[in-house]
């Protein structure tokens, strides 16, 4: 992918990563709700950026002035915080026409539920009428140091190299604690539910564009297009490492996935020929995937180009076998020792 290119993929996701300004739908004048929690925490973080509550009624939320929509708003908005009820969430965004450039609506009721297909349809449908990208439904947020916002419940660290997008919001929490336990350093971590707008494979484009992202990892459970991930999975080989945790590998595993984010698990067998015909590297579980995050992070390994080497001294031919494994399931290259 050209320069050009990667540059247009960087301004396009900018205002979602490092908002200038922020919307916060489904925060109380009276009661601790999570729009609340939120604005707390862009607080309490070092948010820069203006903060707007949207509210119908209050004319001022936590020391903020209220507006009733973000059409109201003094200014067009970069990214808005929506945790209202789902019925609400396309109101919500036809009042924002042209005036809100991310939308990430952590309601749950949307296409992970028999009843609520249709809604994410329509909730789809009004997006792409009114010009707003959706990251979600059915997701906890975002994790961006730069951009100063936190994860609800997550703490904030110095950013790093390593690019996380998840399907499974808990996950991405879980993944950012146990991280932190072994000093990893996230770039960005994006949380993204039912992915109905906004897809895996436009969150790979960009962290393969960004330079500061130089490992990305995914948690999937099901994608909805399945060739243009494969497409941008074969344009990251030779450029950086990308680790795959797929979710619903068995029957039961695939009986909860479609209860938690409305996924019909793909085919493992298809699964397998991606991995194998793109170069992704397979994560066993979460701690492999944390500790393939911490194993690259910890060598001067990942490259502009090309797979990291390394050499491996051992005690013994049993131990350097089973290293020499580890090492090649994360792409690093073990370098003869001449002489």
């Amino acid at each position: 992918m050209s320069r050009a290119s990667d540059d247009l993929i960087l301004s396009r996701f900018e205002p979602l990563f490092a908002p200038r300004s922020v919307a916060v739908a489904g925060a109380s004048a009276s009661l601790a709700k999570p729009g609340n929690r939120f604005i707390e925490a862009l607080r309490k973080h070092g948010f820069k950026g203006e903060i707007y509550p949207i509210h119908p009624h209050a004319p001022e939320i936590d020391g903020l002035t209220a507006y009733p929509t973000v059409a109201d708003v003094p200014e067009p908005v970069d990214y808005a915080f929506v945790a209202v009820g789902a019925q609400a969430v396309v109101k919500f965004l036809r009042a924002a026409r042209n005036r809100l450039k991310f939308a990430q609506v952590m309601s749950s009721g949307f296409g992970e539920t028999t009843h609520g297909i249709e809604l994410e349809a329509e909730l789809v449908r009004t997006a792409r009428e009114v010009g707003i990208r959706v990251v979600g439904p059915n997701c906890i947020g975002l994790y961006s140091p730069r951009g100063k916002l936190p994860l609800l419940g997550g703490a904030m660290d110095a950013g790093g190299g390593i690019g996380v997008v998840s399907q499974s919001g808990g996950l991405s929490l879980d993944i950012l604690g146990r991280g932190r336990v072994l000093g990893v350093k996230f770039r960005a971590i994006a949380s993204i539910g039912n992915c109905a707008d906004v897809g895996p494979n436009e969150f790979l484009d960009y962290m393969l564009a960004d330079p500061e992202t130089k490992v990305i990892g995914f948690y999937l459970e099901k994608l909805r297009d399945g060739r243009m991930f494969f497409e941008a999975l074969r344009n990251s080989q030779g450029r950086k490492p990308v680790i795959i945790l797929k979710g619903g590998q068995t029957q039961q595993g695939q009986r909860a996935a479609a209860s938690h984010t409305g996924a019909l698990a793909n085919d493992n067998r298809l699964w397998a020929a991606v991995i194998r015909q793109t170069g992704a590297i397979p994560a066993l579980d979460l701690n492999d995937l944390i500790h393939h995050f911490a194993a690259f992070q910890a060598s001067s390994l990942v490259p502009e180009v090309g797979a990291g080497r390394a050499i491996l001294f051992g005690n013994g031919g049993g131990t350097g076998v089973i290293a020499s494994d580890q090492f090649g399931r994360c792409g690093i290259d073990i370098a003869p020792l001449n002489n």
